[in-house]
């Protein structure tokens, strides 16, 4: 049966999870869900997430949904291929573990509204975005890459001196608002930049996004 992911090129859950997949060089099948006709309502994606959402994702005999979890599992399942991007000493591992809880609880949530504002909204819907929110979210977001750029001063990755999964969960997001006026977010932060600049040329991002840069 091989890996199957149910998602879409638009979601930055999957995209997390392809990225996770092509570090670790693995083939895959991507089956397209139609976000915009509401097909991830559907029985058929029901059944694989009960929450409606994507990605889902089914690996012969084991079915997942959260793309972080996906991700911790396919990194566990296939340690020593293609790019490791778990450690297995306890304390590195932890200190990975830290920065994908700050990642999902943290710069998620502020940057995902700005993506609804700033891509979703007038690209897929033609709707205007909403200034007033636009700029709280944009002052969370300043606040969580204050964080990331005292981190990055000490530390090539945020999990250490390794690309890991820490820095991977954060590239979909991060992909979408470099293309948006939040880039200049990124830029005034010079090893925030320095950072960006590094994981965003990886050739999993090539491989996914299909530029040299993402």
């Amino acid at each position: 049966m091989g890996i199957k992911v149910y998602g879409s090129m638009v979601s930055t859950a999957t995209l997390r999870v392809l990225l996770c997949l092509a570090e670790k060089d693995l083939e895959f099948e991507l089956i397209n869900v139609d976000l915009a006709s509401g097909e991830h309502k559907r029985p058929h994606i029901l059944a694989r997430n009960p929450f409606g959402q994507i990605p889902a994702f089914e690996d012969d005999d084991i079915k997942l949904f959260e793309s972080r979890a996906i991700s911790q599992y396919i990194s566990r399942t296939h340690v020593g291929k293609g790019v490791d991007l778990i450690s297995n000493d306890p304390k590195k591992a932890a200190l990975e573990s830290v920065w994908m809880e700050v990642e999902s609880q943290k710069l998620e949530p502020a940057a995902m509204k700005l993506i609804w504002q700033l891509c979703m909204k007038p690209l897929l819907f033609g709707q205007n975005s909403d200034d007033a929110v636009v700029s709280v979210e944009k002052k969370k977001l300043e606040s969580v890459l204050d964080v990331y750029e005292a981190r990055l001063s000490e530390s090539k990755y945020l999990g250490g001196d390794s690309f890991s999964l820490a820095d991977m969960h954060t590239v979909p997001t991060i992909k979408f608002l470099m293309d948006t006026q939040m880039k200049q977010v990124f830029d005034a932060r010079p090893c925030v930049r320095a950072w960006v600049t590094d994981i965003m040329s990886r050739p999993a991002c090539v491989k996914v996004f299909g530029v040299p840069e993402c």
